[in-house]
């Protein structure tokens, strides 16, 4: 994949170096966090919104905003903007306006969020409450050393499936998924991931052309995509973790789903074709 030469929006929130957050007020070890889309770890967010609601909230933190200096840094600011640059004229074309993440927070440990307190063993996630995107870098070495998903691609699809959430959020998805449940093969919870996916999709499709060429994508780099989506399912993490698949459990949707809702948004590049809503087989 080629990045360098993307344009940057400096849309970035640098907390790193700040130190682990604390709790306001203290008296509470940790505060669940009730966001949109772990994008591998714990349990699905939706089934604690309520109960974090009744929590006490962390101490929050303010980063530096705009660009950053480093390689990785400037690599998420560069995929941000992609994205704005792909879902602008989407949103356009149905006749309203996109809005951007209102930044995306690169963070170290742990970090006070408007859902709660994020913590880098939770993975990449999205609040709707702040509408900001939460990134710990050592993610991706997660990323690569134990699921197996290399390259800057699956990188790329990472931060997209998290921004693919705020389009869900923009258009009232996440609260459609709240009102379907939060746990099962057919939940709410798997159909608004595997949506996000293909989201992820419809951005790689349109990200050369959006960017003026200044983003190459090419096969070899969907291949990694589409790895990092099959290294991430259900069904593959249960078999990893617990030796046995629970769809009962499943919160995101198996390896094989997610690898055709993400093939799906590339093929097509029409958000339309997203609707895994209304699908009667995801």
């Amino acid at each position: 994949m080629e990045w360098e030469g993307g344009r940057r929006s400096g849309n970035i929130e640098d907390r790193r170096g700040l130190g682990p957050v604390g709790i306001a007020g203290g008296g509470i070890g940790a505060v669940v966090l009730a966001a949109i889309g772990y994008f591998v770890f714990g349990i699905d967010p939706r089934t604690t919104m309520d109960v974090a609601q009744g929590l006490q909230q962390p101490a929050q933190q303010e980063g530096v905003r705009g660009e950053v200096s480093d390689r990785e840094g400037q690599f998420i600011d560069v995929i941000e903007t992609s994205n704005r640059d792909v879902w602008g004229p989407i949103f356009q074309h149905q006749g309203v306006q996109y809005r951007p993440p209102e930044a995306i927070v690169l963070y170290n440990d742990s970090t006070g969020t408007g859902c709660g307190t994020g913590q880098s063993a939770m993975g990449p996630f999205y609040c709707p409450a702040d509408q900001k995107v939460y990134l710990d870098l050592s993610f991706w070495r997660e990323l690569e050393g134990r699921f197996g998903a290399k390259g800057d691609f699956a990188r790329a699809y990472v931060v997209s499936h998290e921004i693919g959430h705020h389009v869900q959020h923009l258009l009232g998805a996440d609260q459609q998924a709240r009102r379907l449940g939060a746990r099962g093969e057919e939940s709410g919870s798997v159909r608004l991931e595997l949506q996000a996916d293909c989201y992820a999709g419809v951005w790689a499709a349109h990200a050369g052309e959006a960017s003026g060429g200044r983003i190459v994508i090419n096969r070899a780099d969907i291949q990694d995509g589409l790895g990092a989506a099959a290294a991430v399912g259900d069904d593959t993490l249960q078999k990893q973790t617990q030796g046995q698949v629970v769809p009962d459990s499943f919160t995101h949707g198996t390896s094989a789903q997610r690898m055709r809702w993400f093939s799906r948004g590339y093929d097509q590049g029409d958000p339309s074709a997203c609707d895994t809503f209304s699908a009667a087989s995801l």
